[in-house]
């Protein structure tokens, strides 16, 4: 139980900002959106991680970030502080085998971050939660 309250004590310094559902390619702007890269993805093994997490939410998050900073994408889907990782994945009473994704971007800015975990482009929204399973998963 000790161990377990330190572990929610842990807060990410980053600035997050209010949820909002999904702009990406929307038809009524004209406008098409590209799916940020993430600077570290040559650099890591999340590619070998092919199971997705929970399902956290059904709308992306947008949240600011910082050119140059690493930040952890939580994929298990069960860290208090969606989307970023909180370390709940260590518990050992919850035998979670996923583990974060670590990313950079490539410029400070607003980005949207996938809270359904089932992304293709890891840890960044491609639309995935519009999908009619995801919708009915998350009441």
């Amino acid at each position: 139980m000790f161990s377990i309250a330190l572990k929610r004590d842990i807060r990410p310094t980053i600035g997050l900002v209010q949820r909002f559902y999904c702009a990406a390619g929307k038809k009524e702007t004209g406008e098409t959106k590209t799916i940020p890269k993430n600077v570290l993805e040559g650099n890591q093994t999340a590619h070998l991680q092919a199971e997705n997490g929970a399902i956290f939410d059904k709308k992306p998050f947008k949240i600011h970030l910082d050119k140059d900073k690493v930040y952890s994408w939580c994929l298990c889907g069960k860290s208090k502080r969606q989307p970023i990782c909180d370390g709940m994945h260590k518990d050992e009473f919850l035998k979670i085998k996923l583990r974060p994704i670590r990313f950079k971007v490539e410029k400070t800015g607003d980005y949207w971050l996938c809270n359904c975990k089932q992304t293709k482009h890891r840890p960044f929204c491609d639309g995935t939660h519009k999908q009619k399973h995801i919708q009915e998963a998350v009441k």
